[in-house]
């Protein structure tokens, strides 16, 4: 499920999924259910976060002369780019819209498909099959998180709930595999 020929691009894996679950789980802070716990919980979730980004970031810093699988000129790097571009169009016309038509709650699981959706296009440019995963189980949560109870919490809540336990696993998981190669080489 995790390919080690580039040990590197693990590490910033690790790296940006740790800044991803610190900013989903500060988005959910938005309106959780109530009670302290729930903000103590993302609080927990955002720290954790941390936690993994800045020792990713320190590796990665650290083996920046190890080879990459993002380079440019190739078929997957341009399909990434045509995929990335088309992924901020229709999240900024889709936000856009939402906003007009006072649907703001619904931005959140918006922008979590998208971010999802994103990682297979990512999985095919790192060859890295972990990225399958994470983009598997990010979309489910935002359809789970635009289904479940608003009464209860706001959809950006349930997105850094459900998802930023996901970014930690598969980010932490990433960052082992890598440091790991990163020893051995």
């Amino acid at each position: 499920m995790i390919d080690v020929a580039h040990p590197r691009d693990l590490v910033m894996i690790g790296a940006i999924f740790g800044l991803a679950a610190f900013i989903w789980s500060g988005w959910a802070q938005e309106a959780p259910p109530r009670g302290l716990v729930w903000r103590l919980v993302l609080a927990g979730l955002g720290v954790a976060g941390l936690a993994l980004a800045v020792p990713s970031i320190l590796t990665a810093i650290g083996s920046w002369s190890e080879p990459s699988a993002f380079t440019t000129g190739i078929s997957a790097f341009t399909l990434y780019l045509i995929v990335f571009w088309a992924e901020v169009i229709i999240g900024a016309v889709a936000s856009f819209f939402l906003i007009r038509t006072g649907q703001t709650e619904n931005i959140a699981p918006l922008i979590f498909a998208i971010v999802g959706i994103h990682f297979f296009a990512l999985a095919v440019v790192f060859g890295q099959p972990v990225l399958h995963l994470a983009g598997l189980l990010l979309t489910i949560v935002a359809v789970v998180a635009f289904i479940l109870p608003r009464v209860t919490a706001a959809p950006s809540f349930w997105c850094g709930i459900l998802g930023a336990p996901v970014f930690l696993g598969i980010g932490l998981w990433c960052l082992l595999a890598g440091r790991s190669a990163l020893a051995v080489g």
